[in-house]
């Protein structure tokens, strides 16, 4: 398994269309630096890839912002379950895992069950039909 890109503006981003705020206001950071989901903080904002970042501190968001290929989650937030069935299902970011140092969201428990028992296979699967999927999905 190789280490995948983070999106790139022209993929799409599960953003909430109301406030704008990428991966519900979570930190993607804190997920690899404390192991869970934690919300940012307001005034500790970034825009980049079509939504607005939070984070918890001044080092996360310097973080996200030298490498947002790390810290961005695969398939922008997209469950990688769906996506590998051809389908665009936001996933919740506060069901996800870390694999291959990339991570991921989910719709539900027992779609992450399912991502864990065969991530192989699955990220294989996604990864082929991502381009059609990142097409169809709203941006």
């Amino acid at each position: 398994m190789t280490l995948q890109p983070a999106p790139t503006r022209a993929e799409p981003l599960v953003v909430n269309t109301e406030s704008g705020l990428a991966i519900s206001g979570f930190d993607p950071v804190a997920y690899f630096s404390e192991n869970a989901p934690r919300f940012g903080r307001a005034d500790l904002e970034l825009s980049q890839g079509g939504g607005v970042w939070r984070f918890r501190n001044v080092g996360n968001r310097a973080a996200f912002s030298d490498h947002p290929e790390v810290y961005t989650p695969r398939f922008g937030g997209y469950d990688p379950v769906a996506v590998a069935r051809g389908a665009s299902v936001p996933g919740h970011p506060q069901i996800w895992a870390i694999l291959g140092e990339r991570l991921y969201f989910f719709y539900d428990d027992q779609a992450r069950a399912a991502f864990l028992a065969e991530p192989g296979r699955i990220i294989d699967t996604a990864e082929r039909k991502w381009p059609a999927v990142a097409r169809s999905a709203s941006h």
